[in-house]
């Protein structure tokens, strides 16, 4: 990773893309603000039990980031420091999530509902994306969501690229539940999300497919 501005400088494009790729966000469509469950066996090892917070699905393509997978000895206190933020009293246990394989230096902000800045959007009403430098700074000084999860990287499909996935084996929709998303242990919610459809994981066939 780079100091500076450099690993949030594609931030200001999501942003300026608003009227595109995050159009009509307020109105859920298909996935958006749905949980996408990697299922056993699909065949990419990036996706491996996967749950991935949908923050659009449209004519357009889809997008979410994954919010069980971790950044191994990278915290929120390290990237601050490193893109110049005073961490403030931030925990130094607070984990970076890796949201996917696309532009892992891009990063987000995925959190409650409660912060509401420029920038931000509202994901069905159940979670928000900030995609700005200021909401680490609000964090930093206490000013920022109750719950929160800083993300580099993302998931991204093209147009009826999910849509096409989905009707094969590798993908498993479920209720976008914030309580999972925020408060259960990362590692933990992939099982969890299975759970809560009454679906046993681990009896699933493992039939191979792609992402």
């Amino acid at each position: 990773m780079q100091k500076g501005d450099t690993i949030y400088a594609s931030l200001a494009l999501a942003q300026n893309a608003g009227t595109t790729m995050f159009a009509d966000m307020e109105a859920p469509r298909f996935l958006v603000g749905q949980l996408l469950l990697a299922m056993p066996g699909m065949g990419d090892p990036r996706f491996e039990r996967a749950a991935i917070a949908m923050c659009v699905h449209d004519d357009e393509g889809a997008f979410g980031l994954i919010v069980s997978h971790v950044f191994a000895g990278l915290t929120v206190r390290d990237l601050m420091e490193q893109i110049g933020v005073d961490p403030g009293a931030t925990s130094e246990a607070i984990p970076v999530y890796a949201g996917g394989p696309v532009e892992p230096q891009r990063g987000f902000v995925l959190h409650s509902l409660d912060y509401d800045r420029r920038g931000t959007i509202s994901v069905a009403g159940r979670w928000g994306m900030t995609a700005s430098l200021d909401i680490l700074k609000d964090i930093a000084s206490g000013n920022g969501p109750a719950k929160w999860h800083a993300v580099l990287g993302y998931t991204g499909w093209a147009a009826g690229q999910l849509d096409d996935e989905m009707t094969r084996h590798g993908w498993l929709a479920a209720p976008g539940d914030p309580a999972l998303v925020f408060a259960a242990p990362y590692a933990e919610r992939w099982g969890l999300a299975y759970a809560a459809l009454g679906v046993a994981y681990e009896r699933l066939s493992p039939i191979a497919g792609r992402a």
